[in-house]
């Protein structure tokens, strides 16, 4: 494949990669040194604290999460933006990861672009900005992240990938239950919470705290808490990961809205420890229910599964990891879509200038 010029262009709330939390700054992280490792030429637009062997364009000094600061949070994203169309002539392709901020100016440009969508789209809102931009092209990270939004122009689903060695399988498990990820109601710490006091193991969890979800922390969540099988650890780390999901009996992942993907799950096959996850948004696409997973419908179905959780092969859940969810499996697939946009491009250029020719 002939060497691209790629430009990928994160969100500036967190470091690429982040310090903490932060999925879709990791996500991008891990694709552009897959596409460096690969022989191509990589462009990082981010904040200045970030890590990478791309050339890195710093937006900012720092991610925006870091600085209290920083009052207006979109002003350094729309700053962006404009420095990514100012350098475009550089590029065979850029790839953003900054939902649709971007739109009014890449959709009148030449360049050929791309666009991940990795949040949620079920926002009444979105209906009237994918209606006027019908022609931007998006790559959806699960098929049922689409549903909301089919007049969008989907051009392929490219599922997350977490480097080989990223995580180490542990195939011996130690005596408790995790809950890794945010905390807010979608999420259904309450559910993993109440699985673990039904079930008598154990529950660990590692969780980030935004100042919109504190008041659910402080009503919901806090009183759950004061529990001798429950430990509330807070956030942690990429290296604090390893153990934290690698020694668990299997990962709770009690979700109560249509995730778009759900990154700590192929995290925790990556661990080789299984899942018990509720059946919706993407967990039907991630899992594979009674291989490397349970996937339930309730809480009681949650509870119940629970005490056959060993018939799941912990080599079952590393082997779904390396066939399906690598960074170079996700690298390959991007870079498919990526040669289809480019010649989409040119395609509809020539065509553009066929017809003025004949006007």
């Amino acid at each position: 494949m002939k060497k691209l010029r790629i430009a990928q262009v994160a969100p500036l709330y967190e470091s690429v990669p982040p310090k903490l939390y932060g999925g879709t700054e990791r996500i991008v992280s891990f694709l552009t040194e897959a596409l460096i490792s690969m022989g191509h030429d990589v462009t990082l637009y981010a904040s200045g604290d970030s890590l990478t062997d791309a050339r890195l364009i710093p937006v900012i000094p720092a991610a925006l999460r870091l600085d209290p600061n920083k009052v207006d949070q979109i002003a350094p994203h729309i700053t962006m933006v404009q420095m990514v169309q100012n350098d475009r002539r550089e590029y065979d392709i850029i790839h953003y990861h900054i939902d649709y901020l971007h739109f009014p100016v890449s959709h009148c440009s030449k360049k050929p672009h791309l666009t991940t969508l990795h949040g949620r789209l079920n926002i009444p809102e979105l209906q009237a900005l994918y209606n006027i931009y019908r022609e931007v092209p998006v790559v959806s990270i699960s098929n049922s992240q689409r549903i909301p939004l089919q007049q969008a122009h989907w051009t392929d689903t490219v599922y997350h990938g977490l480097p080989e060695n990223l995580f180490k399988p542990v195939y011996t498990p130690g005596h408790y239950l995790a809950f890794l990820g945010r905390i807010s109601p979608e999420k259904g710490l309450d559910d993993a919470i109440e699985i673990a006091k039904r079930v008598g193991i154990p529950l660990k969890i590692a969780a980030k705290i935004e100042g919109a979800d504190q008041g659910y922390f402080q009503n919901v969540i806090e009183p759950l808490l004061d529990h001798p099988l429950i430990e509330f650890i807070g956030e942690v780390n990429e290296s604090e990961k390893q153990s934290f999901i690698g020694n668990a009996i299997a990962l709770l992942f009690p979700i109560k809205w249509p995730e778009p993907f759900g990154l700590v799950m192929i995290e925790s096959l990556a661990c080789a420890t299984p899942v018990v996850a509720y059946a919706s948004g993407s967990v039907p696409e991630i899992l594979t229910s009674g291989v490397d997973s349970f996937i339930v419908n309730d809480l009681a179905g949650a509870v119940a599964c629970i005490d056959n959780i060993k018939t799941i092969d912990r080599h079952s859940c590393r082997a779904s990891f390396d066939r399906r969810f690598t960074a170079k499996q996700m690298a390959e697939n991007y870079l498919k879509v990526y040669q289809e946009v480019i010649a989409s491009k040119k395609e509809s250029l020539i065509i553009k200038e066929t017809d003025h020719e004949y006007n």
